[in-house]
């Protein structure tokens, strides 16, 4: 008698199975496919004219922008003595100029000019020849001096570190 009961439950138990499917397939899915196409939609950028958003090149263009004169300060000639764990010496002569934010800050840098140069001179005897190799190495010492220079000159804004000349030897 219990062989009857489970076998006539399993045909019950079957469509329903299938009847969830149905729903998942004609229900769920297709609004799954349209919340995710919507999205999609919306952050590509397609919707911003439906939307009446104007793109960011128009808004840019409606803001009078004013243009912001750049300020350098040269620093002198550095000669410095790099790490080489040989006799064979190994020297880095660089020519750099700092750029500014602000004009009045001038005054300032170049009242803490021999520290920023003690600063950049106490760091670069420490690269060695190697650390210097392709863009990538320049890239880095620019890094570094510009937060040792901005660490030196603070509060004071230093925006960038460039070689003007650059040497290994």
């Amino acid at each position: 008698m219990s062989t009857d009961v489970e076998e006539g439950s399993a045909p019950q138990a079957a469509p329903k199975k299938r009847g969830r499917g149905k729903l998942l397939l004609f229900i769920a899915l297709p609004l799954l496919l349209l919340i995710g196409g919507g999205a999609g939609a919306y952050f590509s950028g397609a919707l911003d004219s439906l939307l009446g958003k104007k793109p960011a090149s128009e808004e840019a263009a409606g803001a009078e922008l004013k243009p912001r004169e750049a300020l350098f300060v040269d620093l002198p000639d550095m000669l410095v003595n790099l790490s080489t764990g040989t006799r064979k010496p190994s020297f880095l002569k660089v020519d750099v100029s700092l750029q500014l934010e602000h004009k009045e800050d001038e005054d300032k840098v170049k009242l803490v000019q021999p520290r920023i140069i003690d600063t950049f001179q106490t760091y670069m005897r420490e690269l060695r020849p190697e650390d210097l190799k392709g863009s990538a190495g320049l890239y880095r010492l620019r890094e570094e001096l510009l937060i040792r220079v901005n660490a030196t000159v603070s509060p004071v804004k230093v925006d960038d570190v460039l070689f003007r000349d650059l040497l290994v030897q």
